[in-house]
Order: structure tokens, then sequence, then C-alpha cells
């Protein structure tokens, strides 16, 4: 979502803040500014509409410079995009704050503050935090003191860090629902929403906890919790590649990531199985005994992550017997939902700080799970820390909004559970369980038999050039494969796209089927195929365009009205991996086409920090 970057220091910080902003562009945004004290104690502030970029220009135009500084990136959640709305706010002449997250409450406290003679300049609900301290400041000895006493009065998210021009020394900053990782260097001190944003400054990180406040200047990093207590946090050596923001020979951050996900596989499954078996005591600490007791899992995600359940539902279920549900976690936690004996929490998340994904977490360790476990790709992440077991799928940073390498381990990753659970329940014999293992081990070289198939389906998306609607069909476990191609479409083309389990067009969707409305069919060989062969004939005698994405085997042939891709021979325990990456490609070609912004898509951010 929006994003954060702060530094103090005794060198000039405006080029490491912009440098910031730039690798936290990923996250979306419609608006980017930042705040920098002079040597001689002058503010100095800049904001544009628009990309990092214009801010940067802008700041090339008119320089700033300066020790101590924050900057950021919105996302709009109260108020238009403008300039006027863009961060760094001001109260008065000397208070200076950036905020993720929204505050609930925020019209009463306007009305409050405006009842204290306060006139406010934006729309956002984050002006009243910085009006909030600027007011307990005048009682308050110092500016920690005054953040203090001002978050209690807050209802809501955030990650926010306040500035005062007067005391260029050190920068205050608070969490609560939105995630703040402080950066530690020599003799000067950095802060970020996302690690990523300071890897070019330092490797060395400290990631806040729920409550935390911390004060932050040049030599010292004090942290406190919710009651005010002075606690040490752990700190933490980042292994992340610093060059992950580099989109390299590839045009776009997400057909680069497409194209990682055979090395991003095999970072997944590595040290988690051996030649012919899954090896149980890497997915964490205890979790042979746990993974022996399970009798239901609980699937919890949003997005991609929820489609990636959906396919390992069939998983679950079929290969390990154990029963399983999924559910969209914004759904989840608004809803009273009985938990079954022995029942596994399983939350799914790229980033880890989904804000509603992490909700329903703590909503449900009140209610007597078993225990929790996420799947993640951020090892710092809030899910991560809050869960009892974490299995890390090792994808990289994933910087495209539109997930493809997550998505892909994610699904190896509960694989691999399956498996293990499988194993562990005596579900799954050992010959079962090798020949998983087989198929694992095959998957990297099959997803780059894949990718070959670039080019013809660039040639493909040529179709989709004037279209508006797309219809996606598969069945079984292709059916989440086929709802995930939908939503890739629908993100980065912003074509209008729907996935359909092949067997419900009788039951309304074959009224949308004509020649303007493209049908693309997931057609593996397994027991469903001649199930589907049955639906494709269905669009035929209704005038639609089919294009078909077929196993070698499948017996199919082009025809008017229907393109077949074939596509090599996969063992059907991987297929639905296999089947995801054509139609990646498929949704990125037809985004060119259609001349979108493809790594950062209208109104979508890449990680979702609020309701």
């Amino acid at each position: 979502m929006c994003g954060i970057v702060g530094a103090v220091a005794q060198r000039d910080v405006s080029e490491i803040l912009l440098e910031g902003l730039q690798r936290l562009e990923y996250r979306g945004y419609d608006s980017a500014g930042l705040a920098v004290i002079s040597a001689d104690g002058q503010l100095q502030r800049t904001r544009r509409l628009g990309k990092v970029k214009e801010l940067a220009n802008a700041v090339a135009a008119n320089p700033v410079s300066g020790g101590t500084g924050i900057a950021h990136t919105r996302w709009a959640t109260h108020g238009e995009p403008s300039e006027a709305n863009a961060h760094p706010h001001l109260s008065g002449d000397n208070i200076v704050i950036v905020h993720n997250g929204i505050i609930e409450n925020y019209e009463s406290l306007r009305e409050t503050l405006r009842g204290r003679g306060y006139e406010f300049l934006s729309q956002t609900d984050t002006e009243v935090i910085c009006h909030l301290v600027e007011w307990e400041l005048r009682s308050a000895e110092t500016l920690l003191e005054a953040v203090q006493k001002t978050l209690p009065q807050l209802e809501g998210a955030y990650g926010t860090v306040v500035m005062d021009r007067r005391d260029p020394s050190r920068l205050v900053v608070a969490r609560s629902g939105s995630p703040l990782v402080i950066g530690l260097g020599v003799g000067e001190n950095f802060l970020a929403s996302d690690q990523l944003a300071l890897l070019n400054v330092t490797r060395r990180f400290i990631f806040l906890e729920e409550g935390d406040v911390a004060e932050i200047t040049r030599r010292d990093i004090n942290v406190f919790d919710l009651n005010g207590k002075a606690i040490e946090r752990e700190v933490h050596e980042s292994t992340i590649e610093q060059d992950a923001a580099d989109k390299g020979k590839y045009r776009h951050f997400m057909q680069k990531e497409i194209f990682e996900q055979p090395s991003a596989l095999i970072n997944a499954m590595e040290g988690r199985i051996s030649h012919d078996s899954v090896l149980v005591e890497s997915i964490g600490v205890g979790a042979k005994d746990i993974l022996k007791n399970v009798e239901h899992v609980q699937i919890i995600a949003c997005g991609t992550s929820y489609n990636s359940g959906m396919a390992a539902r069939y998983w679950f279920e079929s290969l390990a017997g154990v029963s399983c549900d999924v559910e969209i976690a914004s759904e989840f936690r608004y809803r009273d939902f009985v938990v079954r004996p022995n029942s596994l929490l399983l939350t799914l998340s790229q980033s880890g700080e989904t804000a509603d994904t992490l909700a329903a977490l703590r909503l449900a360790k009140q209610k007597g799970y078993m225990s929790a476990m996420s799947i993640c790709n951020v090892s710092g992440s809030s899910l991560v820390r809050e869960s009892d077991l974490a299995f890390m799928t090792r994808a990289g940073t994933e910087i495209g909004v539109a997930s493809t390498k997550a998505f892909t381990t994610q699904l190896a990753a509960m694989l691999i559970l399956v498996t293990a659970i499988g194993k562990e329940q005596g579900t799954i014999s050992k010959e079962k369980e090798a020949k998983i293992v087989r198929a694992l081990h095959s998957l990297p070289a099959q997803i780059e038999k894949a990718l070959a198939f670039d080019k013809p389906i660039e040639a493909l998306a040529e179709d989709f050039a004037d279209k508006e609607h797309t219809l996606f069909l598969g069945r079984g476990e292709f059916y989440p494969i086929a709802m995930e191609a939908a939503l890739k479409l629908k993100e980065i083309s912003y074509i209008h796209a729907e996935a359909y389990a092949a067997g419900e067009l009788k039951h309304g969707p074959l009224a949308l089927v004509d020649a303007d409305m493209p049908v693309v069919v997931v057609a593996p060989t397994n027991d469903l195929l001649e199930k589907v062969k049955s639906n494709i004939e269905e669009v035929r005698a209704r005038g639609g365009q089919l294009y078909v994405f077929a196993d070698e085997s499948a017996g199919f042939e082009s025809s008017e009205g229907m393109k077949i891709i074939t596509l090599p021979s996969v063992d059907e325990i991987i297929a639905p991996i296999f089947y995801t990456v054509p139609m990646q490609l498929l949704a990125y070609h037809v985004a060119l086409i259609k001349g979108t912004d493809v790594d950062q898509p209208r109104n979508l951010a890449k990680a979702v920090t609020v309701e």
C-alpha cells in the first residue's frame, strides 16, 4: 500500500529518501512527497501527484538538503489523489508527519481539533494525527511523550513517523496494524515500511511489533511497547538481494518474475524434500506432532493467495484425506464461525502484511485452533512473527503488483505440506510420497517448458486486442487455476474476466457466449477431460471463440472457432502449477497490447495493508 522512508544522519538524506521511495514503487501509489530539515533549521517540503519520478524532477529543479527527513508514497483512501492530499502533512510550521493506514474516528477528531482552532488543508485522515501531536506537545516535555499521548486517541491502523522542525536530531515512529522496520547504520539510522527500501544503506533491521513506539536518533534507537515500557527488539540481518528491484533484461518486473519461477521453485523446495521423501522436520519445530494430529485445515487468504488455497484444497482432501475449507479473510473475520476439533489454521500471503488476513489470524487464534501456520514470502513479516509455524516460500522479492511466482511457490509449499500430513497420518504411502516428490523435482524443468511457449502465446494475445470480456473455464483443481487466470487478466489488462467451473456453463454463463467473448479453457489430460470436451462443445454450438490450453495427449485439433495451444504432458499432481504459467503469459501479453501499466495497474497496490 503506501510507502514510508525516513532517515536521521550527518550526511544529506534527500537522495536516500528518493531512492527508498523508488524501491517502494511496487506497492502502488498515486502521489509522493518528502520533507527534510536543512542545516539551518528550515523545513523543506516537496509533494507531487503521480510517480516518484515527478517528485525527483521537482527536487532536482529546487534542491533540498539536510540530515533528517521523511518521505512517503500515498495510495488514496481519504480524499482524492492530489498534491494537497499527498504526504508529508504539517501542523503549523513545526510538526511533520507521514502515515500508512486508516484512522477510523478521524471525523470526530477533526471536529474536536477544529474546536481548538486547527485549520485542515487536506481531506485526509492523516492530518488529524499531525494536529493531535502538535496539541499534546504543548504540555508534553518531549516529542516522544506527545506521540505516546496521541496514540490512545486513535482508532484504526497506522504506521506513522513524526518529525519536529525544532529538533532535527530525532524521529518518533509508531506501529499498529501497518508494518514499520528500522534500519541500523553507523552514526545514522533509517526507517521504512519495507526493508527493501533501505537495502542500499543497511542490511541490519529491527522489525517493530504491534503497538511499538520508537525514538530514533543518529546513534540510538529506543523502543517502547504498548504500555510505554522500554523493550529490546532483535536485530535481523537481511539476506534479500539488493538488485531485486532491477528489471535486468526484462521489460517489466512481472515478466521477470514469471521467468524467475523455475529458480523460485527450486528455492521453495530446497531442504524440504530428499530424492524420494518429504522432510517433515523442515516445516518447523514441533511440526511433526502438529501434522500428525490435524483433522481439518482452515485456509484464510485474499486475492491470488485465496486462489492458491482453493487449488490446494483438492490436494488436502484427495491426497492426505484431511477435510479443508478455504475462506476469504475479509469475510471470515466478520462472521461467527465454528472451530472444528484439531483444526490447523493456515494463512496465505505474499507480503505477510495483508490487513484482513492478519486480522483474521488474530481473531482465529482466540478461538481455539490447534495451531496457526503461515505460508508466506517475507520472513520478517507480521504474519510470520504471529504464527506458530511459518513455511517460507522463498520466491524472492516480488515487485509486480500482479502476483506470479508467489502463487506457484505457494502451491509447491502446500503440496509439500499436504504430503507431510499424509505421511505422518499414514494416508499417503511411501510409494505415493515418492511419486509426489519425483513430480516436484521435475517441476522447475517443466516450468521451463511452459515458458518456451512465450512467443506462441504472444501471437495468440493479438486476438484479445479489441475484447472487453473473457470467460475462463476449468474443472476440479483447474477451476481455481481458471480463477487465477481471470484475476491476472483483469488486474493488468483491465478486461472484464470471469472464471467458472466448466460444469456450471448451463446454469447461466452460456447466456454470455458469443463471437465477441473469448472463452479460455484449461484442459489437461485427467479423469475430467471428457467432461471438459463436452463443455467445449456447448460453447462451440453457440458460436463462441475458444482458446484451449491442452495436453498434447488430449486429442484436440485447431478448427474454425477453436484455437489449441498444445502443451507437453506433465504429471497430474503438478499439472495445476504447470498450467498456471501459460495463463500468466497470456495476461502479460494482452496487457502489453492494451498498453496498460503492467507492474502498477490502476487502483491496485502490492501489499494491501488496509481493509
